[in-house]
């Protein structure tokens, strides 16, 4: 079953004579919410939706064509409007009742870094992401960016929060692959954070990010080098492979393990890598190509861990690598979004009371 058309989405069932903003055509805004455009319309949001549609490489990606990929950040919004409100059943709470939350467009990417992924072109992108984040977080919002590829998707989010916290930051990462190689393989320039470098470059520029602050969880197989595996979690890496989050702790223990996150440090940046998902999620995982491997993480492991990171709070949140295609994999990225803000409303609540 191929993805639907805007056309059919729009005269479904749940979406029939409803009116809500749109950024265009065939992009409504995530959750129907109302529409930012500018700095000033973010002030006194507590989140704001950013799309970041990037991704790398030269032709393909993972096996994939760009389209698909690039497509994300409009298909979970069109996902999102068929939603009537933030009421979600099994907290009997509306967040939107409890939160403001905007939609901010996309970010300016420049469209000529699809086919010249050149490193110019691919730090033009990342500015464009850092710039809607930095105004997020100047007005204390929490930026939620939905992205596909780093640096757009994953280290644009991080460096901003680095830069304006003073203290230390800590991070939390679901991914099937550490992303964790000293050299973008694309450009082979050392000022890319790329899709197999990022976590690398975040550490290699943000002296107040520490190792002991990551909460890694998701990676599994034969895919990494062992000794930076070895050398990650030598340098103090919470480290969840698939095996030991199910063996060893299950999904409570793993959302308790979150801690180590926010251990000493003034802030946390959280970037779900949704091929964590591989086969396992809501779609048949060879939808993510070459990227697909078994025992992946079931969404609602990946919704739970939102949830559990809402409660305690965050600093900014990123998606990349969505599996394309699916609608349902695309409600599955709304449902994390809605999760993670129902536990700062639910935080928020506790605290009033």
């Amino acid at each position: 079953m191929s993805y639907p058309s805007w056309n059919e989405i729009r005269n479904s069932f749940w979406m029939q004579n409803v009116n809500f903003p749109q950024l265009d055509a065939e992009t409504p805004s995530f959750m129907r919410l109302p529409l930012a455009t500018s700095p000033p319309e973010i002030d006194g949001a507590d989140a704001v939706i950013i799309g970041a549609p990037y991704v790398a490489g030269w032709g393909e990606y993972g096996g994939v064509g760009k389209d698909e990929w690039l497509a994300a950040p409009q298909r979970v919004r069109q996902q999102s409007a068929r939603y009537a409100s933030g009421y979600v059943q099994e907290f009997d709470i509306d967040v939107f009742e409890h939160l403001k939350v905007v939609d901010y467009g996309n970010a300016a990417i420049p469209p000529e870094v699809v086919d010249a992924p050149t490193a110019e072109n691919i730090l033009r992108a990342q500015g464009a992401v850092e710039d809607k984040v930095n105004d997020c977080l100047a007005v204390g919002a929490l930026p939620i960016v939905i992205g596909q590829n780093s640096p757009c998707g994953s280290y644009a989010i991080a460096k901003p929060i680095a830069e304006r916290t003073a203290g230390k930051v800590g991070c939390i990462c679901l991914d099937t692959h550490w992303d964790a190689k000293p050299l973008d393989r694309l450009t082979m320039d050392p000022r890319i954070a790329g899709s197999g470098s990022w976590k690398h470059k975040m550490y290699e520029f943000h002296k107040n990010m520490d190792k002991r602050n990551l909460v890694e969880i998701g990676e599994r197989g034969m895919l990494e080098d062992k000794n930076m595996v070895r050398a990650w979690v030598a340098e103090g890496t919470n480290f969840y492979p698939l095996w030991r989050m199910r063996q060893e702790f299950g999904i409570d223990g793993i959302c308790e393990e979150l801690k180590h996150a926010y251990t000493g440090t003034d802030g946390v940046f959280v970037h779900f890598d949704m091929d964590v998902l591989g086969g396992a999620g809501p779609g048949p995982g060879d939808t993510l190509g070459e990227l697909a491997e078994p025992m992946g993480m079931t969404d609602y492991e990946v919704i739970r861990i939102a949830h559990a990171i809402g409660k305690r709070g965050l600093s900014g949140f990123s998606f990349a690598c969505i599996p394309p295609g699916s609608a349902l994999t695309y409600r599955a990225i709304v449902y994390v979004v809605m999760y993670l803000l129902a536990g700062i409303a639910q935080t928020k609540i506790e605290e009033q009371a």
